[in-house]
C-alpha cells in the first residue's frame, strides 16, 4: 500500500497516538511534504471510500476528527511566529462547507512563511465572514469549497470582499479546482490554488512582489 492507503487504515481505526507515531516516521520531511504527500492522499482515500459506501458518514467524521488532531500537533511541535509586521491573511470555508482540513493545511502553510494567520474554519456564513475582514482588514482571505452545489455561494463571498475597504487578495482552492473553472462563477476573479505546493509557489511570488515594491 501508499503511505497515503496506510495513514488512511491508521485514521479509520480511530487510534490517535498510532496516527501520530506514524507521522512521525517521516519526520525527515517538510510539513508541506507530509501534508501534500501523505495526508492529502489519505483524505482523498477516505473520501473515495465514502462515494463508494465502503465507510459511513460516522467513519468519515472519526478520520477527520483524528486528522485534525494531527495537522494541529504537526502546527505546534515547529511554534511558528509571524514576524514584524508580517502580512495578514484569514481562511474560511463558504456556507454550508464542512470540509476544511485542506484550508487548515493552507493556513499552516501561512503560518510557517512568517504571515500572522487566523483560521476561521467550516461553514462560515458570509455576513461573518465580512465583519471579521472589516475587523481585522487582511491582506489575503483563502476561501475553500469542496461540494458542486456550494458554488452558487462563491458569487454572494466574492461580491461582499468586492466592498472591502481595502483590497484583500483572494485564494480559492478546494477539491473542485481540479474538475470546475471556478473562476467562472464569479465577475471578481479569484486566484485559483490547486494544491498545497502551489500554496507555497504563491507566497514566494508574494515575498518578491512585496520586497520589487519597497525598493521602488
Amino acid at each position: 500500500m501508499t503511505r497515503g492507503e496506510d495513514l488512511a487504515e491508521i485514521l479509520l481505526s480511530g487510534a490517535v497516538a498510532d496516527a501520530w507515531e506514524y507521522i512521525e516516521r517521516f519526520d525527515y520531511l517538510t510539513n508541506i511534504e507530509i501534508y501534500q504527500d501523505i495526508i492529502t492522499p489519505a483524505m482523498v482515500n477516505i473520501g473515495l471510500k465514502w462515494e463508494n459506501f465502503e465507510i459511513t458518514v460516522a467513519d468519515e467524521h472519526l478520520a477527520s476528527g483524528v486528522c485534525d488532531f494531527i495537522l494541529s500537533r504537526l502546527a505546534a511541535k515547529h511554534k511558528f511566529k509571524p514576524v514584524k509586521d508580517a502580512p495578514t491573511a484569514m481562511f474560511l470555508c463558504l456556507s454550508g462547507e464542512q470540509h476544511y482540513l485542506g484550508l487548515k493545511m493552507v493556513a499552516s502553510i501561512f503560518a510557517e512563511n512568517g504571515w500572522r494567520t487566523k483560521f476561521l474554519g467550516a461553514n462560515l456564513p458570509v455576513q461573518y465572514a465580512l465583519q471579521a475582514a472589516k475587523d481585522w482588514k487582511p491582506d489575503v482571505i483563502g476561501l475553500s469549497v469542496s461540494i458542486a452545489t456550494h458554488l452558487p455561494a462563491l458569487t454572494e463571498y466574492m461580491e461582499a470582499f468586492s466592498y472591502l475597504p481595502k483590497k484583500p487578495r483572494i485564494l480559492l482552492g478546494g477539491r473542485l479546482t481540479n474538475l470546475y473553472d471556478l473562476a467562472s462563477f464569479t465577475a471578481i476573479k479569484p486566484e485559483i490554488i490547486s494544491n498545497l505546493y502551489a500554496v507555497d509557489k504563491w507566497i514566494t511570488a508574494f515575498n518578491t512582489e512585496g520586497r520589487k515594491n519597497a525598493i521602488n
